[in-house]
């Protein structure tokens, strides 16, 4: 992990105190957000880590399932205060983030030091159905609320359930064709990067060398990662508290709506490790991996972590549905349009990544000049 993130685990202890001291609720919310994004960094660490030990079929179910467990818990500590149009926004920012903003700056940053780069166009065409699945899926129960006179509040959050549970399933199958009956569609860009690793290793047989060589082969301690792992996701509930419990005062004090808290603020800090991540591999020419890890983040959150707090909500008695500010839906809509029209030939340069962040850009604007709707005052 970079050692700039490393840098930002001062504000764990910062933020914890100045909920204590009662610094203001803008100091907490600005300090918790930024202590939240090494910790999101650390428990990819963590993930990685142990998949290595338990191979490549658990390790990738884990990676899975861990690969967006940040925003899931802010989310999930939202949903239980009651902020069920702030958790909606987060979902809708997490897949515009990941899919305009991710993207774009690894295609931008990337293109700026190779001309042309190449990724899988199969890969990149199955995401993008799967990811018009989601767009119809976060559709339909606003089109049924839209189109029905007096459709009751239950009956909606009924209909979502029964689409989520869809959804995780269709996540399932999507795990099973990736990792299992067709992941040779998905290897490129990890074997890119072992072989990458291997060219990197000194040549020389000296004894340090060796030495090296060796401890490079040691396989982690899953016993310590699993630990740093509990750790880890136990900091981020604590912070994720402070977050959600001064956000709607503290977004009021910065002159922000709650909406634009949630569509652009909270996934960035959510997301900034796995983004300077794509970022990062997209700079080796590795594109696959950065594709990888910005489009397999996207359908995460659609397939997976919107479906379980819909479940969540029907638990926790909040009104958790997928009827979706229509502002939002076009946002979603526009976001998987142009990432699927730009990745589908399965090549990227420069401009494309500069248009992706264009739209970033104009759908951010759009979304903090967007008037107050209700539920999110």
């Amino acid at each position: 992990m970079n050692k700039y993130l490393y840098a930002l685990l001062a504000f764990i202890p910062i933020s914890i105190l100045a909920s204590f001291q009662e610094w203001g609720e803008v100091t907490i919310f600005i300090t918790a957000g930024l202590a939240i994004i090494p910790l999101a960094g650390l428990m990819g660490v963590a993930t990685e880590e142990i998949a290595v030990v338990v191979g490549p079929n658990l390790g990738g179910l884990l990676n899975a399932t861990f690969g967006n467990a940040t925003e899931l818990i802010i989310a999930f500590i939202a949903l239980k205060g009651g902020l069920v149009e702030v958790v909606k926004a987060t979902i809708t920012g997490s897949i515009i983030s990941n899919l305009l903003l991710v993207m774009g700056f690894a295609m931008l940053l990337g293109g700026l030091r190779f001309k042309e780069q190449e990724f899988q166009s199969t890969a990149a065409r199955l995401n993008a159905s799967s990811m018009n699945l989601a767009v119809i899926s976060l559709l339909v129960p606003t089109a049924v609320e839209y189109t029905s006179s007096g459709i009751g509040e239950i009956t909606l959050q009924k209909l979502s359930v029964a689409v989520a549970v869809i959804l995780i399933l269709v996540y399932g199958l999507t795990l099973l064709f990736s990792m299992k009956t067709h992941s040779y569609l998905y290897d490129v860009g990890m074997a890119d990067l072992e072989q990458e690793e291997e060219t990197s290793e000194p040549t020389s047989e000296t004894p340090s060398d060796t030495a090296s060589s060796e401890h490079h082969q040691e396989k982690p301690n899953p016993w310590l990662w699993s630990g740093v792992l509990l750790g880890v996701t136990l900091l981020v509930a604590v912070e994720s508290e402070l977050l959600v419990d001064s956000l709607e005062v503290a977004t009021e004090s910065l002159g922000l709506t709650a909406l634009f808290t949630g569509v652009i603020v909270l996934p960035i800090v959510g997301n900034a490790a796995e983004h300077a991540t794509a970022v990062t591999v997209a700079m080796k020419n590795k594109m696959d991996l950065s594709m990888s890890v910005a489009v397999g983040s996207s359908l995460q959150i659609a397939l997976f972590v919107a479906p379980v707090l819909v479940i969540a909500g029907w638990f926790l008695n909040q009104p958790m549905d997928l009827d979706f500010n229509p502002f939002e839906l076009v946002a979603v809509a526009v976001a998987v349009l142009v990432a699927n029209s730009v990745s589908s030939d399965g090549k990227s340069n420069w401009l494309e990544g500069g248009l992706l962040l264009a739209t970033y850009l104009v759908l951010g604007f759009a979304f903090f000049f967007h008037p107050v709707v209700a539920g999110l005052g």
